[in-house]
């Protein structure tokens, strides 16, 4: 069992960034990869990036491609989304999730946070 916690999100303006963190807690960190989502009111949870198990491989929504950039740091059990310039249609609740593989994928994960809200204003 796994249990993430979120932080980070709040309202920014159009351009501006935010730096989302998850800790996780329960198991070994590196045994998961690790995923951000984003489900924006009215609309189905969607991929947002996602990383292995030691950070070796990354992929990312063509949405924020070159603009978010995913990170972990085992050794703190955290894994973190930078994101940069910010659109309103960024807006939306940001889950992470683990997944016990070392396949990195864009679903099936096994754990999920609660979700902290971003706001872009325009």
């Amino acid at each position: 069992q796994v249990q993430l916690v979120e932080s980070g999100g709040g309202l920014v303006q159009a351009g501006g960034s935010l730096r989302l963190s998850c800790v996780a807690s329960g198991r070994t960190f590196s045994y998961y990869a690790m995923g951000w989502f984003r489900q924006a009111p009215g609309k189905e949870r969607e991929f947002v990036a996602a990383i292995s198990r030691v950070g070796s491989n990354r992929i990312y929504a063509d949405s924020v491609k070159g603009r978010f950039t995913i990170s972990r740091d085992n050794a703190k059990n955290t894994v973190y989304l930078q994101m940069n310039s910010l659109k309103p249609e960024d807006t939306a609740v940001y889950y992470c999730a683990a997944r016990n593989s070392l396949v990195i994928t864009r679903n099936d994960y096994d754990y999920w946070g609660q979700g902290t809200q971003v706001t872009v204003s325009s």
